[in-house]
């Protein structure tokens, strides 16, 4: 990642250079002054010290274009002359620019990157209080169910099965949840590696809601499928578990829920999936903040309203490792709306770590 930013910044250092000795010519042969070309030249080097990285190009770009100011542009022509003090002062000037632009564009940097820490650490706040608030719930019923049928031996053989069918339910919330925690362990890591391959996006959609329709919470789902077949680089299983978690999020939390909406489709160069409800649909005051581990459904009074906050937070983390977008809103007519959009061409490592 390091050599083809050093390359890109030596090819951008390369064109701004290149393009400034071209129009300081071409003003050569249009006008008899040469006031303009240091400025052009100076001009140059700014553009280089503020979009390359470090301070090597925009230095290396300042000498540079003084040895081109003093041969080319100074009389006597296409002769090095550095006794002449107007080379001098505009090596002086051209440093100038180059190190205090560089400078300044090195505190931008760390300031982006303190900020982006910043986020992160109150990123993981939310995760932390959604993850406590979810981890709370099945392990109380869990407790509970289990005190009854130690303490209460004369229950009916009913009524055991409810208490032992409860825990069964709640274990396997607590294995959803910590399927999450681990996807969200792997995908925060300093290196990301996703196993992607051309996936058939109608094949992943088809696994989730099949999932869906095998759990209790299983609820109607249209799919609308693409008019062609539509494959995209991905990591299956986990836009899978992306789906089934916006599809559990629909069925458990989106309120008076009768169907879901899976859409795939093709927009432009990207690859479309929408799942949709006819709920509650979002707390409006909290749609900025739906992903990062906060629960925003207008209704949150019932008892099964778990493992939302973890669940969405996953499914940004994963869309955003493959180089997507996903996006919350409320449905005009009524309900909550996913959106999650990925490129259909393989984007290079580290290309959208912003």
């Amino acid at each position: 990642m390091k050599n083809r930013q050093r390359q890109k910044d030596t090819l951008f250092s390369i064109l701004i250079f290149c393009s400034a000795f071209a129009v300081n010519l071409l003003i050569q042969k249009l006008f008899t002054t040469q006031t303009l070309v240091p400025m052009i030249f100076v001009f140059g080097v700014f553009l280089i010290s503020l979009k390359t990285h470090g301070y090597c190009y925009g230095i290396t770009s300042a000498i540079v274009s003084v040895f081109a100011v003093n041969f080319a542009f100074t009389y006597p022509y296409y002769v090095f002359d550095f006794f002449v003090g107007e080379s001098i002062l505009s090596a002086v000037i051209m440093l100038a620019v180059a190190v205090s632009t560089s400078t300044l564009n090195s505190r931008i940097r760390d300031q982006e990157k303190l900020r982006a820490e910043s986020e992160k650490e109150r990123m993981r706040g939310n995760l932390l209080r959604a993850i406590s608030h979810d981890l709370r719930t099945p392990l109380a019923s869990i407790e509970g169910a289990d005190s009854l049928l130690l303490e209460q031996p004369d229950l009916s053989e009913a009524e055991r099965r409810t208490l032992l069918e409860q825990i069964r339910q709640e274990t396997r919330w607590l294995t959803r949840i910590t399927e999450n925690m681990l996807s969200v362990t792997r995908m925060a890591g300093e290196q990301v590696s996703l196993h992607r391959t051309d996936e058939v996006v109608e094949e992943i959609v088809d696994s989730a809601v099949m999932k869906l329709r095998r759990s209790r919470h299983a609820l109607p789902v249209t799919v609308i499928r693409p008019q062609e077949i539509l494959t995209a680089p991905m990591d299956a299983t986990l836009m899978e578990q992306v789906l089934l978690n916006l599809l559990e999020n629909a069925a458990l939390h989106g309120g008076r829920v009768k169907n879901i909406t899976l859409t795939a489709r093709r927009r432009n160069d990207k690859a479309e999936l929408r799942v949709e409800d006819d709920g509650v649909g979002l707390d409006s005051h909290g749609l900025e903040n739906v992903f990062d581990g906060m629960r925003t459904r207008a209704e949150q009074t019932s008892s099964d309203r778990r493992n939302m906050g973890i669940g969405l937070t996953v499914c940004r983390t994963i869309v955003n490792a493959h180089g997507g977008q996903i996006t919350a809103a409320n449905r005009p007519q009524g309900g909550a709306s996913f959106c999650i959009t990925l490129p259909l061409a393989e984007i290079e490592e580290g290309e959208h770590d912003e």
